[in-house]
Formats: C-alpha cells, structure tokens, sequence
C-alpha cells in the first residue's frame, strides 16, 4: 500500500525515550528491553529520541539497535539549539547522535524545541542549510523540527523553508484550544503546507492521563472499560497527517494499554467529544498565579532570572498536579540558564508586578516541588 503522505502507514503509537523505567538512578536496561519487544510485537515502529536526553540515546542502541533489524524501526532524534553552538558543532552534534545511537542514518532528524529564540539562531547558525545537508548526504532520510512556539512563527518557518518533511507539534485536548499554547491553530498551519505531524505530550505530562481526580472520575463514570489515557489518545489519533502520537510510556502495562487504544482505534463520538469538553473546564477552572508574562520582573532581578517562565512551571504544577513533564522543563531550563534556586529574595521585581504577585514565594514553592526530583531529569550541557 503506497502511502498518500509520508508516515501514513507507520502505526500511530510511537515510543518517546525521556520517561524510561529507572534503577538505582539508571535506566532500568532489563524492563526497557521488555517494553521495547512488547511494543515492536504489536506492529508499531516509531522510537523518538534526543541529543539533550541524557543516556536516552544509548539506551536506545542498547535496547533496540544492538537487538533487532535495522529495517524494522524508525528513529528520531534531535539537535538542540538551547545552548549558543559554534558552526563546526553542527556537524559534532549530528556524529555524536549517530554514535550513541549505533546507527549511519536516522528516518527523521530533527532541530529540538523551535521557538522565537531559538528559531533567531537558527537563522543566525544557517541551520537550514546544514539540515538540508544532512538529508542530502544520507545522514537522515528526513528533516524536520520540534515547535514550542506561535502559529505565526511556524507559518513563516514553513513559508521560508518548504524542504522541511515533518513538523513534531504539542497536541491534546487541553492545549487545542487553549490561548497561549495554540495546538490547533499550528496544526492547521502545517497541515495547510501539507506537512504531517509527529504529536508529542498527547496526555499533557500525565495530567490526561489520570492527573486530575475529577477528570478521572468524569471519564471512569463515562465508560469504566478503557483507561483514562485511551480518552487523550482517541483525541489525537482522529487528526488528518498523524505519523504518530508520542508516548513517554514508562512501563510494559502502559504499552499494552496504549497499543490497545490504537490497535482497535475507535474515533470519538459527538457525545464523548462533549465530555472532553466538560474535563476541559475542569482542569481551567484550577486556580493558578495570574502572571500575564508582562515581564516588568525580569528587567529588575539582579539575577536575570527568567520569572514569567518559571511561574508558568508553577502554574502547570497547580494543574498538572503532576512533576512528571514540568520536571523535564525545569531541569532543561536550569541546565541552560538561571535558576530560581538564585532568587535572593531582593523584592525588586514584585515592587513592578502590576498583578501584585508574590513572586519570592512563587519560585520559593516552585523549587521545593522541582530541585529534588531535578536528578531524575539530568539534561545534557555538552
């Protein structure tokens, strides 16, 4: 069956690399070997992966390359922009992938995390060019990138730069509609430049997938016969252009629950879309900090933290109720730039808070939550 667009016929359940089973501070080598056969038994193929996941790579090679046929998976992976990165570094960061990961090429390879910021360096790093390169030498049988940032921005990426194969988006019932993260108007970008789209954070860190306890009892008392997850799954899994949705699974049991979603995928109905809906105005009437990100703050901490960022992790905190994926973006932020841990308590910035926020106490409460499970989350600087 030839595909009508490319990643048509890979199955819709792809295995993100971040959230892996752990032992004694390492990945758990033995059960990801299991979850990887498990999820491979069920016909799907797709393994997300990236140079700033640390060991992630590795892992990889040890658990899928080293012990199936290469002819048998798709990999992933990404170069990071997060930190300033010299020109010969393109290449460094490519060959270091290929080498973690035991491999000659990758099926996609992918710039991480494009936003304002870092679509600037990459603009200023001609990263363009060198990703056209690497598809045009071999290294990669596709190019595309991850985007965290507006509609707007991704239209430009994609008008300015029509070789780009693939677009890797944030989707899920929460943020589709959502003001700030805008998942359905940036998938509609891409799909209007014809790109299809890998889906990550389908289940928004956990938090759809059982983090909120009026959420769980909605969905259960809707239908006590599927899990709370399959819900966010069946969102996604509706969409035109979908590779696959990513999952951060972290044991065999999510995997055979997932698999079980996709393998006998059921559209939602018009009444279950209506539930969603309900959940959706559960999980938004969660109190939160009301920071406008006007960013008065930040020009006024001797410390340059970057506050608006770090109270919106305490937001998704508040409503997450979960560390899982705002611990990842905590130990990647702190990796790469201030950290609230510097915050000396000056007052300066609240003294230009035009919400009156507390902030002192905001990133007070944001680390007691975050610094101890940081480790759990190590982020690679080089």
């Amino acid at each position: 069956m030839s595909e009508k667009y490319l990643g048509e016929n890979i199955g819709k359940l792809g295995f993100g690399y971040m959230r892996l089973p752990r032992k004694d501070g390492q990945f758990d080598i033995d059960s990801v070997n299991e979850m990887v056969d498990e999820f491979l038994s069920y016909g799907f193929s797709h393994f997300d992966t990236s140079f700033i996941y640390q060991g992630s790579e590795e892992a990889l090679r040890e658990s899928l390359v080293k012990r199936h046929p290469r002819d048998k998976f798709q990999i992933a992976t990404k170069m990071t922009l997060l930190r300033a990165i010299k020109p010969e570094e393109k290449y460094d960061q490519l060959n270091t992938s290929l080498s973690r990961l035991g491999v000659d090429f990758v099926d996609y390879y992918m710039i991480h995390a494009l936003t304002d910021r870092s679509i600037k360096a990459a603009n200023e790093n001609d990263m363009w060019s060198f990703m056209r390169e690497v598809k045009e030498k071999g290294f990669a049988k596709h190019i595309g990138f991850s985007f965290h940032g507006t509609p707007e921005e991704l239209d430009d990426v994609l008008t300015q730069h029509p070789e780009f194969d693939i677009v890797q988006l944030q989707i899920n019932y929460l943020d589709w509609d959502d003001p700030e993260v805008q998942s359905r108007r940036c998938y509609e970008i891409a799909r209007k430049h014809n790109k299809p789209v890998t889906v990550m954070e389908p289940t928004k860190g956990g938090l759809l997938a059982g983090g909120s306890p009026e959420v769980v009892e909605l969905l259960k008392n809707a239908n006590p016969d599927v899990s709370v997850a399959s819900w966010a799954f069946r969102f996604i899994g509706e969409l035109d252009g979908l590779i696959t949705a990513l999952s951060g699974m972290e044991s065999i049991d999510h995997i055979r629950d997932n698999a079980k979603t996709f393998g006998d995928f059921k559209p939602l109905s018009e009444e279950e879309h209506a539930i969603i809906k309900k959940a959706v105005e559960i999980i938004r009437s969660i109190p939160r900090v009301p920071c406008t990100t006007c960013r008065y703050c930040v020009p006024n901490c001797p410390k340059n933290i970057n506050i608006p960022m770090f109270i919106e992790m305490y937001n998704s905190l508040l409503v997450h109720r979960s560390k899982s994926s705002t611990g990842y973006k905590y130990a990647s932020m702190t990796s790469f730039g201030t950290s609230p841990t510097e915050c000396v308590k000056c007052k300066e910035c609240e003294k230009h808070c035009p919400q009156h926020i507390e902030i002192s106490d905001v990133l007070g409460k944001l680390t007691d939550e975050l610094e101890g499970v940081k480790e759990n989350y190590v982020i690679r600087t080089k």
